[in-house]
């Protein structure tokens, strides 16, 4: 037994040839520069897919997060380069600043032949006042459809009070951001204005009576609802006036719309020369910029109810002010992305404007407020575009002293900055958005670009599948309708103050040379459509812009029920108090 167990023993036993020192030595050397060299070759760890996570913005532990003169490799985990942005990446096309079609189309918002002039349609005991609400843009919006209410009601109009106690806390009155002589004078024609209520002996003559009207209300809404109330009283002042005119309204009306947002609110000369000063420092620095706003400070991220990969600190961080409006339902932040409703990341914004053929070497205007998670998350666009600038970098803090208390005023500077850049992005959808957007319809279709972000979300997600140019490609394709080109809304769609399509005309002087400007729009968009095809294999989308759901239409329709007479200082809408303090945060 004993024998047979060694036997057994020595059965599995593998004797291993002796090997001299000298001849292993090399074999050792040769593994260790074979090792050296995967490790050179492999990856960095965070860029592999594996690791990385598309939403992930504050690149925490990533020395490099964007650099886009050296390039920026992202693997498709075989070691193969895919993602790599290109040295400068600057585009020689000549539409990147402007559309080749904006010639072709120009402003126009005189009244027609059929509008009586002021004096004659205006009774001498009809007088309304409204009270504006929210932030600059939202407040801009609110004088602009009074001056059209009082001409429904053939009313004199009392210039506007701003809105003093909001979340803005800015205590300006009309004329110290208006030019209130500019705006009483320009409009003399369509609807008689003055500065205060008529007195006798130092007193007003007759005391406000206060009411509200629902959102969108119409002309007939106005005629049945504030009419009657006006005839007894005299003197009406609507509350909380802030989209309450309808989005539709008989051409005439739209187009004294366009004379009031468009000539006759021109901000004070302090404000007007500061904005152009930045401009100027902006035009020395470069022959064009971008003007950028941003919008990711931490109260939008919270009402969207979006995630961007900060984990835990992120999420109990925008939920704690989240909970501030008891009326929003709980998210689905994956969800919120895919259709389109998170703003983008800076580093998205940098990589979208990078794609469309912005250079690194372009300079970029930002105007936004306290950017969440701060230098962090913005150190990815300033990587893209090193060029980075604000107004508190244009300018001494002696400068702005006059303005930095303001929230208003300082405001208006970022407004002037972006309506004079060369290409203005936005980054949401609220006022100012919009406004600007329709404003620079208005004069010119200055290039105006928002993202399209229901569609990029799966570019941003799968980046790291594609090369750089099947990236670039897909985004210009899915920007086509969001660079404000000439009727890329139908006219008539979204709100007027964006798409101010009876107010632009076409200009039939101008010969094209290849057919009417609507017909080489078409070309060049089936152009587009059939290169992203073949290049791609991807098919194109229709512009989303009818499908976007924003706050600002989550009240009354245009077609609210009539209702009865008011009593005083009744709110026809059923408004709630948290609803209107989000409408006043996210309203700029």
């Amino acid at each position: 037994m004993a024998m047979a167990s060694s036997r057994r023993r020595h059965h599995y036993r593998c004797p291993m040839p002796a090997i001299s020192a000298a001849s292993a030595f090399p074999a050792a050397v040769l593994l260790l520069i074979g090792l050296a060299v995967l490790s050179y070759l492999a990856p960095p760890l965070l860029d592999h897919p594996s690791f990385s996570d598309s939403r992930r913005i504050f690149h925490r532990g990533s020395p490099d997060p964007a650099l886009p003169d050296s390039g920026d490799l992202q693997g498709n985990g075989a070691g193969k380069e895919l993602f790599r942005l290109p040295h400068g990446g600057g585009t020689s096309r000549n539409d990147l600043w402007g559309s080749r079609l904006s010639k072709y189309y120009y402003g126009c918002s005189n009244a027609s032949s059929k509008f009586p002039a002021a004096k004659a349609i205006t009774h001498p005991d009809r007088y309304l006042m409204i009270v504006t609400s929210g932030g600059l843009n939202q407040q801009r919006t609110g004088i602009t459809d009074a001056v059209v209410a009082a001409r429904i009601l053939n009313a004199t109009l009392v210039v506007p009070k701003l809105d003093e106690r909001s979340f803005w806390k800015d205590s300006s009155n009309f004329a110290e951001i208006f030019d209130v002589h500019m705006f009483i004078s320009s409009l003399s024609k369509d609807v008689t204005i003055i500065k205060e209520l008529p007195r006798k002996g130092g007193r007003i003559v007759r005391s406000p009576y206060r009411l509200r009207v629902p959102r969108k209300c119409t002309q007939r809404c106005y005629i049945n609802r504030v009419l009657p109330v006006l005839l007894k009283k005299h003197v009406v002042q609507l509350t909380k006036f802030d989209y309450r005119l309808a989005n539709k309204l008989d051409t005439d009306l739209q187009k004294l719309r366009c004379r009031v947002n468009y000539h006759a609110l021109r901000f004070t000369d302090p404000i007007q020369q500061m904005g152009e000063k930045l401009i100027h420092r902006m035009k020395v620095k470069s022959k064009h910029f971008i003007a950028l706003h941003l919008r990711f400070e931490p109260d939008m991220l919270a009402f969207s109810g979006c995630y961007y990969g900060g984990g835990e600190k992120e999420k109990r961080e925008l939920g704690a002010i989240r909970k501030r409006w008891k009326t929003l339902h709980i998210s689905n932040p994956d969800k919120e992305r895919r259709h389109g409703k998170c703003p983008l990341t800076p580093e998205e914004v940098g990589l979208m404007l990078r794609a469309l053929g912005f250079g690194s070497n372009v300079h970029i205007y930002v105007a936004s407020g306290d950017i969440y998670g701060g230098e962090d998350t913005l150190a990815p666009l300033r990587s893209l575009f090193p060029n980075f600038h604000s107004k508190e970098t244009l300018a001494s803090k002696e400068e702005l002293a006059p303005f930095s208390s303001f929230s208003s005023r300082m405001a208006a500077l970022d407004f002037i900055v972006c309506d004079g850049s060369d290409a203005f992005v936005t980054n949401n959808n609220g006022n100012m958005a919009r406004i600007l957007a329709g404003r620079r319809r208005y004069f010119g279709h200055k290039r105006t670009i928002r993202p399209n972000a229901k569609r990029l979300y799966s570019l941003f997600l799968n980046r790291t599948n594609m090369s750089w140019e099947a990236f670039a490609s897909n985004v210009r394709a899915h920007q086509r309708g969001f660079m404000g080109e000439p009727k890329e809304v139908r006219p008539g769609r979204g709100e007027f103050h964006e798409n101010p399509s009876t107010c632009i005309c076409e200009n039939a002087g101008v010969k094209t040379g290849g057919g009417s400007a609507s017909q080489l729009q078409n070309i060049s968009g089936r152009n587009e459509k059939d290169n992203l095809v073949k290049n791609t294999g991807e098919a194109t989308h229709p512009t989303d812009t009818d499908e976007e759901v924003d706050w600002s239409d989550l009240d009354y329709g245009e077609d609210a029920p009539l209702g009865k007479a008011l009593t005083n200082d009744t709110e026809l809408d059923d408004d709630r108090r948290d609803d209107l303090e989000l409408e006043e945060i996210l309203s700029d």
